[in-house]
């Protein structure tokens, strides 16, 4: 028999046996089968770089392929043999069993949303012929295939609500090909446009046609460059797609991302040039009643810019001297930079969005990393703030720049998602749809603390858990976290948690720099050469819980995903004693070769690259692949990744799995799994998200000796 088979059924064996009250025992050791090691050394500007697991990159070799399939079939054996992993499936399904929706949005009489009756794969898209009108189906993602991996990943509806332009990819690749369907029949034209990734789309007002981005087809350039070279092009209805107008390009720059909306009126056509994820964009317009091509109106990249055009006005938000931002207008008869105006000035609140309904402006901002809306005049006089249920997170708002009502989506971490409608005549906010969610909330507390960094600084956090809880150090706590991208952690609603809450778990959530919960400085604070902040910033967390006595090292669990990821890999190297056990899911993990995969060029304006001589001195400074030690304890690790990831390669979570099993000391498990037909995250199906969620549940009542 071989090695691997041999472990994998003594581990299923083993696994049975449990301690009293469903505890499961640990008195065992993990015995890996071998992994290859290739002597390979890289010298980097005079430093000697070793990768010996460089062999594991290409997904598509078979003998990676074959390793795979190795890893998935133990942690398959460790996680199915929990005598409590099926109980915890059953539970989160009846947890996740209920109607949700997205807050409607209304094109011409119509209302367009998406809900979900609670364990479709994929959530559907409806139409309203009114607001109270019965609603009828649109498009049915669960139709496309039989285990719900084609995913509709976008849609863009016309002014009227008639026309719909969808994109659908597969296991979870983002590679979506672009269909267009008419409402009122639902006939699907017969228009299949491919590789339309991360796509916008922008009608024209008759519908006549429509403007579009798009990456270039496969075969046309180098592999490589396959996920640059966004371009920008216009589609008449009937034609054939390879007819189509190209609008804009920038071939010398192949890592700028460009984005298209559409003014109110539909009369301009908006196009956003973003160097990569850098937080910089230029922005252009067209005005399509004269169509004599794009005109700049701020170029450079000087800083962020988010613009809505209304009435001929055009307001944007910026951080020009304002890290908070402010919002600034001009005449669209000459909308060049030169002649902005300051509208409303930089606050002590991060302004995050800016949307005009009822010939208002709608503000949102963040206060100490939750919600406010406020109302402001198209002049950019204050009117009222809207007074919300509870501390919160509003994640979208949709209403028409000339109609009197708003719809907005809120929720909170014991606050189910919740659709609330404000109606511009009266002040008034009502609820328009609530999900039924089978939880008291009276029964859990979410506070928010303070604490302070490695250096001082003061970071917040958020802590959520059950009424009653005993600070004597005892409690099973999962602390997650990001920091990066700008990416705000703010409250939100997920029924997972209620598992976690019932069986006495502790939730923690702190707002690490890196995001923008506290305006661009607090980002441009955890990126580049200052992302050891971030893992300070958690460390911190993961201390202060223990010194307050919310837990102990032993009970204590860390996890994040993608740069959550990165981060849960970076403090689970610098500081191998922090924590029990960590959750490390789709992860960046070789910081000197990760702008060679997949989209990772957009990224560099983030994190830097090896390509610098001195961004590759910090870089290898927290490399989380390139820093574990060998004869070191390291906490246990449940380390996940999907094959069809498009975004971030599964070759790092294999890598650093890899050197991991390799060197740890003692008998904390680290366990690989990746998802063969998943991606990042997004379309991934409710059936594979329950599975998915049910490892990670399992595995930390597992580590953290907690009882069923």
């Amino acid at each position: 028999m071989k090695k691997g088979t041999a472990f994998a059924l003594w581990l299923a064996l083993a696994l049975v046996a449990t301690a009293p009250g469903g505890v499961v025992a640990e008195d065992r050791k993990f015995d890996y089968p071998p992994t290859r090691i290739v002597n390979v050394i890289d010298t980097i500007y005079g430093v000697s770089v070793s990768d010996p697991y460089r062999w594991l990159e290409p997904s598509a070799d078979p003998e990676v392929g074959k390793w795979t399939d190795t890893q998935n079939a133990l942690t398959r054996a460790a996680l199915d043999s929990l005598p409590f992993r099926e109980k915890i499936k059953t539970r989160l399904a009846e947890l996740w069993n209920y109607a949700r929706s997205t807050a409607p949005s209304k094109h011409g009489s119509r209302y367009l949303f998406y809900k979900n009756s609670g364990l479709q794969n994929q959530s559907v898209l409806y139409v309203k012929e009114g607001l109270d009108a019965e609603p009828r189906t649109l498009i049915d993602p669960n139709t496309f295939s039989t285990d719900g991996t084609l995913a509709m990943d976008w849609t863009s509806t016309s002014d009227d609500g008639t026309m719909i332009a969808y994109g659908v990819s597969a296991s979870g690749s983002e590679d979506a090909t672009l269909h267009v369907m008419n409402a009122n029949t639902h006939e699907v034209l017969p228009l299949e446009i491919t590789r339309c990734k991360y796509t916008s789309v922008a009608w024209e007002k008759d519908n006549s046609g429509f403007f579009y981005t798009r990456y270039p087809v496969k075969g046309t350039v180098p592999a490589s460059d396959e996920n640059y070279h966004q371009r920008l092009y216009y589609h008449k209805i009937g034609a054939d797609a390879s007819t189509d107008s190209l609008i804009y390009e920038r071939p010398e720059q192949k890592e700028l991302g460009i984005g298209v909306g559409m003014s109110e009126d539909c009369r301009y056509l908006i196009v956003v040039v973003y160097a990569g994820t850098g937080q910089t964009n230029e922005l252009y317009y067209m005005d399509l009643a004269k169509r004599d091509g794009l005109r700049p109106i701020v170029t450079g990249f000087a800083s962020a810019y988010t613009a809505v055009i209304v009435e001929n006005q055009i307001y944007v938000i910026t951080r020009e001297n304002a890290p908070n931002f402010k919002v600034m207008v001009a005449d669209m008869s000459d909308p060049r930079h030169e002649n902005w105006k300051e509208l409303i000035p930089e606050s002590d609140e991060s302004l995050q969005e800016i949307r005009c309904i009822n010939r208002r402006l709608v503000l949102t901002y963040l206060h100490n990393a939750y919600s406010v809306v406020k109302l402001y005049s198209l002049t950019g006089a204050f009117e009222k703030e809207i007074a919300l249920p509870t501390l919160g997170d509003v994640n979208s708002i949709t209403g028409k720049w000339d109609e009197p009502e708003m719809f907005l989506s809120f929720s909170s971490f014991v606050y189910s998602p919740t659709i609330l409608r404000y109606h511009f005549d009266n002040g008034s906010l009502d609820s328009y749809e609530k999900s039924t969610v089978k939880f008291d909330p009276g029964t859990y507390e979410t506070h928010q603390v303070w604490y302070p960094s490695r250096d001082g600084t003061k970071i917040s956090m958020f802590i959520v858990h059950k009424k009653g809880l005993k600070l004597d150090g005892s409690n099973p706590t999962l602390l997650y976290g990001y920091g990066g991208f700008s990416v705000n952690m703010t409250p939100y609603f997920s029924s997972s948690l209620l598992l976690w809450f019932d069986h006495g778990g502790v939730y923690a959530m702190p707002n690490l720099r890196g995001g923008n919960e506290y305006g661009e400085k607090w980002h441009e604070a955890g990126m580049l050469e200052k992302k050891q902040n971030v893992f300070d910033d958690f460390i911190a967390a993961a201390e202060w819980l223990i010194a307050n006595k919310y837990t102990s090292r032993d009970r204590l669990a860390i996890e994040g995903g993608s740069n959550g990821g990165l981060l849960t890999g970076a403090v689970m190297v610098q500081r191998p004693n922090l924590c029990k056990a960590v959750l490390c899911e789709v992860p960046l993990l070789d910081m000197i070769r990760y702008q060679n995969f997949l989209i990772a060029r957009f990224w560099v304006p983030e994190y830097g690259s090896a390509e610098d001589s001195s961004q590759f001195k910090y870089l290898l400074a927290y490399s989380p692949y390139h820093n574990i030690k060998p004869n070191t304890q390291y906490p246990a690790a449940l380390i996940k990744a999907g094959e069809s990831d498009g975004r971030v390669d599964p070759c790092h979570a294999r890598k650093f799995a890899a050197e991991m099993q390799a060197v740890n000391v003692g008998d904390n498990p680290i366990l690989l799994w990746i998802e063969r037909k998943a991606g990042h995250g997004q379309g991934k199906p409710i059936s594979m998200q329950l599975d998915d969620s049910a490892d990670n549940w399992a595995f930390l009542f597992w580590q953290l000796q907690m009882k069923w």
